[in-house]
């Protein structure tokens, strides 16, 4: 397949359609095959990103721009083929499956859990030592002042006792009274400061546990979802491994696939529903046509 490059401005772009201007030469199709025009595959697939990604933002005007659909999450996975060391079949799979409007069984729970966990908000725990602190300094000093009223009672008692006179210690043992009943106060209130804290940190205590409980249920219930939905492309997947280029054992799951991780790739992204284009770097197809055609998605080749 053959294109003409035009220069631009060019007409709009026609839906399911690919634009790469190069120095402001425009070419466009389905399937475009720039391995003539001395592009990294990567400042391609860059480009693509950018074009493919709302709100992108590109702080100079590069060398090669993209104009294409926007890009599902699923386009992370295959936009470069082959893909980096990081592709993960299980993710990729997961991503495809929610392209074509998969929704897991146990997504509900999910969420519920997921709700229920926000709702948990709050200390983990609560600092007790402070207002365990101020009881035991209240009572110390209660118990010091007692000892004090006992002994001036009984000084008091013994000079009554032999007609002494008693003004003296009758004020300071009066001034001793007050500030124990300050002090006994002081120690009620602390107490019930202290119960109050303690009924808190249970609450955190429990509030904690559930959250864990939670965060398990949570995690649980997300690897059950994302099994669900890898469950659903995985037939799919094992058959269109049947039509692309390339020597691989399918297995019973991913973990179980034996191949290349471009064959698989050229796979999740034929059963994926994927409108950006791929940037294809390898010889597998006949032409970038015959890839687009066969993948049913759009081709930049490079």
């Amino acid at each position: 397949m053959s294109f003409v490059p035009t220069r631009i401005p060019a007409p709009r772009r026609r839906p399911g359609e690919v634009v790469v201007s190069i120095d402001g030469v425009s070419f466009r199709g389905r399937a475009l095959d720039l391995r003539g025009a001395d592009l990294s595959p990567e400042a391609v697939a860059t480009a693509v990103e950018a074009a493919a990604t709302p709100g992108a933002s590109v702080r100079r005007r590069p060398r090669v721009q993209v104009d294409c659909e926007p890009a599902r999450p699923v386009h992370a996975h295959v936009t470069r083929i082959p893909p980096p060391p990081s592709f993960d079949l299980y993710d990729a799979l997961v991503a495809a499956a929610r392209s074509n409007g998969h929704v897991p069984p146990s997504v509900r729970s999910l969420e519920r859990a997921r709700t229920d966990l926000a709702d948990l908000a709050g200390p983990d725990s609560v600092d007790l030592s402070s207002a365990k602190r101020r009881v035991a300094d209240a009572g110390t000093r209660e118990r010091r002042l007692d000892e004090r009223v006992a002994t001036l009672r009984g000084r008091l008692e013994a000079l009554r006792e032999v007609g002494a006179d008693t003004t003296a210690v009758e004020t300071e043992l009066a001034d001793a009274v007050g500030s124990l009943t300050e002090v006994e106060t002081e120690r009620i209130a602390a107490e019930q400061r202290l119960r109050q804290v303690e009924r808190v940190a249970r609450s955190a205590r429990d509030r904690r546990q559930r959250r864990l409980r939670l965060t398990d249920r949570v995690d649980n219930l997300r690897r059950r979802a994302r099994h669900e939905l890898v469950s659903e492309a995985f037939d799919a997947f094992a058959d269109a491994l049947g039509s692309i280029p390339g020597d691989v054992e399918v297995g019973r799951d991913p973990a179980s696939y034996e191949g290349d991780p471009t064959t698989a790739a050229l796979a999740v992204a034929h059963v994926a529903r994927v409108d950006a284009p791929l940037v294809l770097s390898v010889d597998r197809f006949g032409s970038p046509g015959e890839a687009a055609t066969r993948l049913d998605v759009p081709v930049i080749r490079t």
